[in-house]
């Protein structure tokens, strides 16, 4: 039998350069929040939504997930409240943003198979294309070798037991991969997806809608 698998899933931003709480705004008939879990669900045993303080007790975000509760004032602080309640049984928690709602169940399944094998963490990359400049405010220092350089996405999984141990003292990181490095715990990369966009501006969910009326996902 498979070790169990819980899904957090980081839907707390007040969406500053969004303009509004953008996990709750509409895409493809479903609130952006609705698809992110829907994927967490494909790999999980249960999934923790993690809102706004004032919403977990909403009657509708009850009923599409497990377990809701509030987020803190940062990102790090609101996976660790999820964490709080994610049971003490999980093997492997895999932790999504909510502002990413098209990553595919086969990402999921990706990260989570690559901890399975061994790693202490799994994060989906791809490849870094455009050119990158170091500069001191307007003026260029150095061109970065982009050869070994990924941008990262979620989801991300993690041995439960090494992603509790890496959020103790309460750090904070931009991502939960960091926590896990600062362990020296072995992160590896698994291909990450073109149309896994994270959710910034207003622009970037009318890309996803016509990305969805284009394939025809729903």
């Amino acid at each position: 039998m498979s070790s169990p698998v819980w899904g957090i899933v980081v839907a707390a931003g007040v969406g500053r350069r969004f303009g509004g709480t953008k996990q709750f705004e509409w895409l493809g008939g479903r609130q952006v929040l609705d698809w992110a879990v829907a994927s967490a669900r494909s790999v999980a045993d249960g999934v923790v939504l993690v809102v706004p303080a004032g919403s977990e007790l909403d009657a509708g975000l009850l009923g599409v997930t497990d377990r809701v509760v509030a987020g803190g004032d940062t990102r790090a602080a609101s996976v660790r409240a999820g964490l709080r309640v994610v049971p003490q049984d999980a093997d492997i928690v895999v932790v999504h943003d909510a502002a990413r709602p098209l990553a595919s169940s086969d990402l999921f399944r990706a990260v989570v198979d690559a901890v399975t094998r061994g790693a202490e963490g799994a994060i989906p990359g791809v490849p870094v294309t455009d050119t990158l400049k170091r500069v001191d405010g307007t003026v260029v220092c150095d061109t970065i070798d982009r050869s070994d350089l990924v941008w990262v996405q979620t989801p991300q999984a993690f041995r439960a037991s090494t992603l509790r141990r890496g959020h103790l003292g309460d750090p904070d990181a931009t991502d939960d991969a960091a926590v896990v490095e600062a362990l020296g715990g072995l992160v590896v990369v698994v291909p990450g997806e073109e149309g896994n966009i994270k959710i910034t501006t207003p622009a970037d969910l009318a890309i996803l809608e016509w990305r969805l009326r284009s394939t025809g996902a729903r």
